[in-house]
């Protein structure tokens, strides 16, 4: 049994080997709402773990606000809050007005009229890797996908691919050495407290977002970054707003659905079975894909702010306490899925909070995470004789992104 003075779901360092379940377990059994500490400057947040508190806490946006605080752990004065501030960082009716820029373009219609495309560049992609026999899985095929259809809703040359993922790395990791080249809980990043992830990447970005923008106003067309700029020439969005919005997109696009790849991938490997009757029966993808999904969980956490003082399970928060929702403790909750510790790929039901319970922050690509992780397992698995693991999988040290940074693996083909 965890010791509850040692369990700290706020360290990175503490997600590099594995993820901490038994804190999980300790935390959703005994201490649904606790109190945990943070060192200075932060104050400290509520770790809320049990699936029906997140659902409460995300569905009830008035009471626990993503726009009073930001959605993350890091405390932002309301400059910072400010001039950071994404479509995550809203609550209705700003919210709702920022996601219907775009929301056409991830409807499941208009996913699915790409779904030619998406399999066409897995195959490329596969094609590719798999000549090679032995390969790294994440930097040959997981990463690969994702950016590429980015690449193609957003209407930009498939040559900045490259480019794009370094970008969307450096920020999102920027806790990892390996990635960040400022690694903000360990070196000096004050100068950079206004950038998205206190990330100087984030400069080159928003030069990129400007670059395509004017493209856009140039030549105009019916893109993502076209919603975008004509969001700005009408002042729906100012250049603040158009710098996040585009940035965010980048990196939800890429970054989540590379991870729940990787990780479905290994499930597959560590559980052989799953992976025999998923070859041997494909109606079971779809089913599969959810449970990959759960099993992945890519986001690791979500935090939210009270609005007013109010109860739950017996503690009292209060007004202006950051309430931080682990959507990788309530997919495991037992009292949902029923031996969570076990990979099941025809597992009924699978209600997961991966894409979050709904509500208005419900993930603006869950379409695309979906069809993009069904092609690919879909093109993947009827060419594998074989696949194994051929040195240690390495996470990423982050307590925000559940990654996997590298997974060597040799393969042999049918």
């Amino acid at each position: 049994m965890a010791v509850l003075d040692d369990i700290d779901l706020g360290d990175p360092d503490n997600y590099v080997e594995r993820i901490p379940f038994e804190w999980f377990d300790e935390l959703r059994h005994n201490h649904p709402v606790r109190w945990h500490e943070e060192p200075a400057p932060n104050h400290g947040f509520w770790a809320v773990t049990r699936y029906d508190d997140l659902v409460q806490v995300h569905m009830d946006w008035e009471t626990f606000s993503s726009e009073v605080g930001a959605v993350s752990l890091e405390e932002l004065d309301e400059q910072q809050l400010e001039i950071r501030k994404s479509m995550l960082d809203t609550d209705p009716p700003r919210h709702t007005r920022l996601r219907q820029i775009c929301s056409k373009k991830f409807s499941a219609r208009a996913v699915g009229r790409f779904e030619d495309f998406i399999r066409d560049v897995a195959r490329r992609v596969l094609d590719e890797a798999l000549a090679k026999g032995a390969f790294d899985f994440v930097t040959e095929i997981a990463r690969e996908l994702p950016i590429r259809f980015l690449c193609s809703i957003f209407t930009v040359p498939q040559e900045d691919a490259p480019e794009l993922i370094t970008w969307g790395d450096r920020m999102i990791g920027n806790q990892d050495p390996d990635y960040a080249a400022v690694v903000v809980d360990r070196e000096d990043t004050e100068e950079f407290r206004y950038l998205p992830f206190r990330s100087p990447t984030a400069l080159e970005v928003f030069e990129y977002a400007d670059r395509q923008r004017d493209i856009r106003l140039a030549e105009p067309t019916a893109d993502v970054i076209s919603a975008l700029t004509v969001a700005q020439s009408e002042r729906v969005l100012n250049e603040r707003e158009f710098h996040n919005y585009f940035a965010l997109l980048m990196i939800a696009g890429n970054e989540t659905t590379r991870h729940t790849i990787s990780h479905g991938m290994l499930a597959l490997l560590e559980h052989p079975d799953q992976m025999e009757r998923l070859r041997n029966d494909m109606t079971l993808i779809p089913s599969a894909v959810e449970e990959i999904l759960r099993w992945a969980t890519p986001v690791l956490h979500f935090r939210r702010t009270a609005t007013r003082d109010v109860e739950m399970r017996g503690q009292h928060i209060r007004k202006g306490e950051k309430v931080v929702t682990w959507h990788i403790s309530a997919n495991r909750d037992e009292t949902v899925f029923p031996d969570p510790y076990r990979f099941d790929i025809t597992r009924q039901p699978n209600d997961h909070v991966t894409f979050g319970p709904g509500g208005p922050h419900f993930c603006l690509g869950a379409h695309l995470a979906r069809l993009e992780t069904r092609v690919m397992f879909q093109e993947l698995l009827p060419r594998l004789a074989s696949m194994e693991l051929t040195g240690p999988v390495e996470r990423m040290r982050s307590n925000f992104v559940n990654g996997i940074k590298r997974m060597p693996v040799r393969v042999e083909l049918v």
